[in-house]
């Protein structure tokens, strides 16, 4: 009898440290169910895209976060530079903005604050708030206002705007301010 009384208080005494280890508060339960998200950051970056074992652009930013999230992406708050190479590894264009987001399931970049595409052959650099760069097109657009002063020193405004990313070519959607037309007209 007297064992079987050691035996019960034993287990009472087993039960009880299990217990008083386990509580918790039921104001933290939730945050322990939501989905913990992963940032990772990283400070002097520099980024090769290719394609076809080419190298197509170069990107550096002094800094960088990535979010592992539903639609991951990639952002830069603290702006970023690209270089856009030709098949030669020839830079044929420049890209510039104070803040850039990439989503990677869309591969498209938002781009704001400050944004400056510029094409090094031919001389013309645009100038907007807001751009975006789709990869896979290949192409820059927005809906915004734009600003583009050409080589010999015009100036065009208008707003929207599309252009491939070596920013040969482009199209202004409306003009919006004086534009001069050349004596000889408009090339057809």
């Amino acid at each position: 009898m007297l064992e079987q009384k050691n035996r019960f208080f034993l287990l009472l005494y087993l039960l009880s440290i299990i217990f008083s280890g386990c509580e918790n508060n039921e104001k933290d339960l939730p945050t322990f169910r939501k989905k913990q998200i992963s940032v990772d950051e990283g400070k002097s970056i520099t980024a090769y895209m290719s394609e076809n074992a080419k190298v197509k652009a170069k990107l550096t930013s002094p800094y960088m976060l990535r979010s592992e999230v539903d639609s991951p992406y990639i952002e830069f708050p603290r702006t970023l530079h690209v270089d856009f190479y030709n098949d030669s590894l020839i830079i044929e264009s420049l890209l510039d903005a104070r803040y850039g987001k990439w989503r990677e399931i869309d591969s498209k970049v938002f781009l704001k604050d400050s944004v400056v595409v510029k094409n090094i052959v031919k001389g013309d650099t645009m100038y907007c708030r807001e751009l975006w760069w789709d990869q896979k097109t290949e192409k820059f657009y927005t809906d915004k206002a734009v600003r583009i002063h050409k080589k010999g020193g015009t100036i065009i405004y208008g707003t929207g705007f599309e252009a491939p990313q070596d920013f040969s070519g482009y199209t202004i959607f409306q003009i919006t301010g004086p534009y001069g037309v050349p004596e000889s007209g408009f090339k057809k």
